[in-house]
């Protein structure tokens, strides 16, 4: 469920108006609040009005992109996502979040993209027992994740370049002195933002899906997941088709800044 889409959306927009200018009668109400409760405002607009700052988020109003605090929480293994919650499914993902989910889903909806709905199984009408796959949909999002290089300075690198295809002996199967099979990358790194879902119950406050089971960005499909491949994925353990690749990944536990920004955004800067 969508509707609303969650409190720190409605947050947001009481925050930013629709000319992107934050509010200033607003803006003091949300200091005096924060300084009664001993800390920093929740969102903070640049002077500019250019950049939205939310805990662990920064949203770039006038770039259209999004930057997410994350780390490296996996240096080698099998994988089931490429980014999951903080403190969720670290021992199948290469990156943490250092933030909620339902805060990134917010940023890219004030950058105008538009999601979708993950995968989903729907009963056939006048079918009893029968079901039907709908794959996910939502706009495409290229991913990137922003390391430090040798000199230290940030260097921008596609997700896919920290994601291989997973060898034979990780199924059990001996390469018996067969040449070590060439390195295989990962295909792409344009995920559909599917956009999980709001889950609700009477008396209970409503909770963001891709925070409670931690299906950030996926490569197998839960069907929660905030963005993810197109198609349906299976997640069996004889599915497993890729793994960590460490060649340019820094060491655990290193903060990094997943870069979101949509491949529209990125096309119209190329025709230009």
């Amino acid at each position: 469920m969508k509707i609303g889409f969650f409190r720190w959306f409605w947050l947001l927009v009481c925050l930013v108006g629709l000319s992107g200018e934050l509010r200033a009668e607003e803006e003091v109400a949300v200091e005096e609040e924060a300084k009664e409760q001993k800390e920093e405002p929740k969102a903070k607009l640049s002077e500019d009005g250019k950049v939205l700052e939310l805990p662990g988020v920064k949203v770039m109003l006038k770039e259209k992109y999004v930057d997410v605090d994350a780390k490296v929480c996996l240096t080698e293994g099998l994988l089931e996502l490429a980014v999951c919650g903080k403190d969720t499914k670290n021992h199948e993902s290469v990156f943490s979040l250092e933030t909620k989910a339902e805060l990134v889903h917010a940023a890219l909806l004030l950058i105008n993209v538009k999601p979708g709905n993950p995968a989903m199984r729907k009963p056939v009408e006048g079918k009893e027992g029968v079901w039907v796959d709908l794959e996910p949909k939502g706009e495409e999002v290229n991913v990137y994740v922003v390391v430090k290089d040798a000199e230290g300075k940030p260097v921008e690198r596609p997700i896919s370049d920290f994601i291989m295809k997973a060898g034979e002996d990780f199924h059990g199967i001996e390469q018996g002195g067969k040449e070590e099979a060439k390195k295989e990358p990962f295909p792409t790194h344009t995920f559909l933002f599917a956009g999980s879902h709001v889950w609700e119950e009477e008396g209970a406050p409503p909770k963001y899906l891709a925070d409670l089971d931690g299906n950030v960005i996926s490569l197998s499909t839960f069907g929660d997941e905030m963005l993810c491949l197109p198609g349906i994925h299976t997640h069996g353990n004889e599915a497993l088709a890729w793994q960590v690749d460490s060649t340019h990944l820094p060491e655990l536990d290193t903060p990094v800044t997943l870069r979101l920004r949509p491949k529209s955004v990125e096309k119209k800067a190329e025709e230009k």
